[in-house]
């Protein structure tokens, strides 16, 4: 019999997710009450920096997928002689 792991049980996938929407809740929450400072006008936006991350997350994730195409080594790479 397989050894049954945590996330193995979809109730406690859903009690996580959640969880981590209750957390973003929270602190989107505080930083609409927040008063920020900054050098630019749009970074006292309200969620300004979970956009910019957002997006330069994305960026970083389409820019990998284009390099994999000249980067990527065949499969079996180590086993030519």
């Amino acid at each position: 019999m397989a050894k049954k792991h945590l996330f193995d049980d979809p109730g406690n996938v859903k009690r996580l997710l959640r969880a981590i929407y209750v957390i973003c809740a929270v602190l989107v929450s505080l930083d609409l009450l927040s008063l920020r400072y900054g050098l630019h006008a749009w970074e006292s936006l309200p969620g300004f920096y979970a956009l910019y991350g957002f997006i330069g997350c994305s960026a970083l994730v389409l820019i990998a997928r284009e390099m994999r195409k000249f980067l990527m080594r065949k499969e079996d790479y180590y086993d030519d002689e």
